[in-house]
This record gives structure tokens, sequence and C-alpha cells, in this order.
């Protein structure tokens, strides 16, 4: 069933305003480590990565807030995306889009231990013929 055009406006509002949200916290939480660096302790791995996130999606809302705040520039932030797929924040992706990108990490995994088994068992091989 086709969503109204008044719904679909709605649900695009809260998506955004979740994402705003969500960037939002994440900045603070940021902000607070950055605090305890300045101070000389020292982050764990976890919290390393989610400062490293949240600097890159800050970089990244400068771009992202042209199409916002230009009128009518909105209407090419589809063609942009299709350029530029990782232009928005992460706070802005969307469950099919994380699915999709987690997908690809597995399938990259899975070429990749693939090839590291194969590479054993030649190594195997030749170690067997070798002493054998």
């Amino acid at each position: 069933a086709k969503k109204p055009f008044r719904q679909k406006i709605a649900d695009e509002l809260k998506h955004y305003y979740n994402g705003f949200h969500l960037l939002w916290v994440d900045t603070k939480v940021a902000a607070r480590m950055v605090w305890r660096l300045l101070h000389g302790q020292v982050l764990t791995r976890r919290e390393r990565r989610r400062l490293l996130r949240t600097c890159a999606d800050l970089f990244r809302l400068v771009p992202f807030l042209v199409f916002v705040i230009v009128p009518f520039m909105e209407f090419l932030l589809p063609v942009f995306l299709k350029l530029f797929p990782e232009m928005l924040p992460s706070t802005f992706e969307t469950e099919s889009k994380k699915e999709e990108k987690q997908k690809k990490k597995l399938n990259a995994k899975m070429e990749l231990a693939k090839f590291l088994q194969e590479t054993i068992a030649e190594m195997a091989k030749r170690n067997k013929a070798d002493t054998g």
C-alpha cells in the first residue's frame, strides 16, 4: 500500500529530527571525551572509535547543511548521495543502508577468509612435498 504524500513528508521530517538528535547526543558525548583527553585520561578503543566517528559526522554535516538551508536544493540531495554515498552523517543512515553495508563487509570478509584458507592449504601441500 502506498503512503499518502503527507505521511511521506512526516516520515522524512521525523528521520531528519532523529538524525539531528542523535548527532547532538553524540557531540555531547564526544565533547566529554575530548575534555577527558585534555585532562590526561586515556580512552578505550570503543570510545576512540566513537570520537572519530562523531568528528567525521560533524565534518560531513557541513555540506549536508547546504542542502537543508538552500531552498529547493534538497531535491538534488538524492543525486549527490548517488555520487558521494558517504556524504551523510552516520546518524542519518536508514536501516536498509546499514544492512547493505554490513552485507558488503561480510562478503568481503568471507572472500578474504576463503583466500587465506586456500593459501594455507597450498603452503601445507608445499611443506608436505618438501619434507616427504
